[in-house]
């Protein structure tokens, strides 16, 4: 492993441990303040927009500028965010915070970006699921402090303490070197990104997969205290086993060919969504967290999808489309959640159960046919 890659691994790591301290609580924060579940649902979309809009751009200004002033302002503008957010004295403040924390997710693009430059001889899958393998080790023991703290004091002293760990991943990722800004001067006879059918297709597919693997997530929290009766330190270690599913599932699941770890994922997030409808019990709750980790597996993947049918000057405006219908499925998932959590609680999980079964459908027709075997193996 490059020194790079393992500065990015550690900075991510300690960057996992503050947000699983409070992202899993989130949608209870929320609803403390007296937000119905429409409200938290449109709340949530509202961050999901603001990383939709956020990816292009950094992408864009990666191939331009580089990656490591982006990586760098992401960074800091999440130190900002979450302060904002601990220091919140009414839903509005607490809103303009969380949309600030959005922006951070503008760091994915040029993340991908300079992990894959920064790879050495790992391919493309095994370095991003490796560094999010890393995010979700700091996440396994995040959500079990953010439990904690949240019933020993309250969930606003779980902000402040993921603003301090924020701040030393910051001082961590400062240490990562530049990179070289590729040519981005074209060539005769290419054709540009947007015009890349083949990329056009996988992005389609894409946001399929990604809307269908979020719709079961964003209410759960909210179910399992409202309508199972959990409480804040058990929803903590539900939150931990997730985290410790998705470093799991990623590094066994990371090096095998693309599509058959998309297809893997799917599978995982589908069982995440039958047990939370069908368990009757906390055990059932727990191993349905660990099968969560299929979320993070398939995001992983999406990156290394495009990775090959790319130049290397579009890495960063290609790892930004991806990650802007990402996004995107953040930004669409929590509000249909919120009006099927509204309707009936437990609709939520039969409802993304059948569209997770059509998204498998067709991530596997897409994923395997002849004319993607090249795609399925990054080398």
């Amino acid at each position: 492993m490059t020194r790079d890659l393992k500065i990015v691994s550690a900075s991510m790591l300690t960057w996992g441990l503050g947000e699983g301290m409070f992202y899993i609580f989130m949608p209870l924060y929320i609803q403390a303040f007296g937000a119905d579940p429409i409200m938290i649902g449109s709340i949530l979309g509202m961050s999901g927009l603001v990383m939709t809009v956020a990816q292009i751009p950094s992408g864009y200004l990666a191939d331009r500028i580089g990656r490591r002033p982006l990586m760098r302002f992401s960074w800091i503008c999440g130190v900002i965010a979450t302060w904002v957010m601990a220091l919140a004295p009414s839903l509005g403040v607490f809103v303009i915070g969380l949309l600030l924390y959005g922006v951070t997710s503008s760091v994915m693009a040029p993340l991908n970006a300079y992990v894959q430059g920064a790879r050495g001889k790992w391919s493309v899958g095994r370095a991003v699921s490796f560094v999010s393998a890393a995010y979700n080790v700091g996440g396994v023991l995040g959500p079990i402090v953010g439990g904690v703290l949240g019933e020993m004091f309250n969930l606003r002293m779980v902000y402040y303490g993921a603003g301090v760990i924020f701040t030393l991943s910051t001082l961590i990722v400062l240490l990562a070197r530049n990179q070289p800004v590729e040519d981005i001067t074209p060539m005769a006879g290419e054709v540009h990104l947007l015009r890349n059918r083949q990329f056009i297709g996988m992005l389609v597919m894409i946001f399929l997969v990604m809307l269908a693997l979020t719709l079961p997530q964003p209410l759960a929290a909210n179910f399992l205290q409202n309508e199972r009766g959990l409480s804040l330190s058990q929803i903590g270690q539900l939150g931990s086993l997730g985290a410790l599913g998705s470093v799991v599932l990623m590094l066994v699941f990371g090096h095998l060919p693309v599509g058959l770890a998309l297809i893997i994922g799917q599978i995982a997030l589908m069982l995440f969504a039958f047990l939370l409808w069908q368990g009757a019990g906390v055990l059932w709750y727990r191993l349905a967290y660990v099968f969560l980790g299929g979320y993070r597996l398939c995001r992983a993947m999406t990156v290394a999808l495009v990775r090959p049918i790319i130049r290397d000057r579009e890495v960063g405006l290609a790892f930004g489309l991806v990650e802007s219908l990402n996004a995107l499925a953040l930004m669409v998932a929590p509000v249909l959640a919120g009006i099927l959590y509204d309707w009936r609680p437990i609709s939520i999980f039969p409802v993304s159960l059948a569209a997770l079964f059509v998204t498998l459908l067709v991530s596997f027709r897409f994923a395997f046919r002849n004319r993607h075997v090249k795609v399925a193996r990054i080398n």
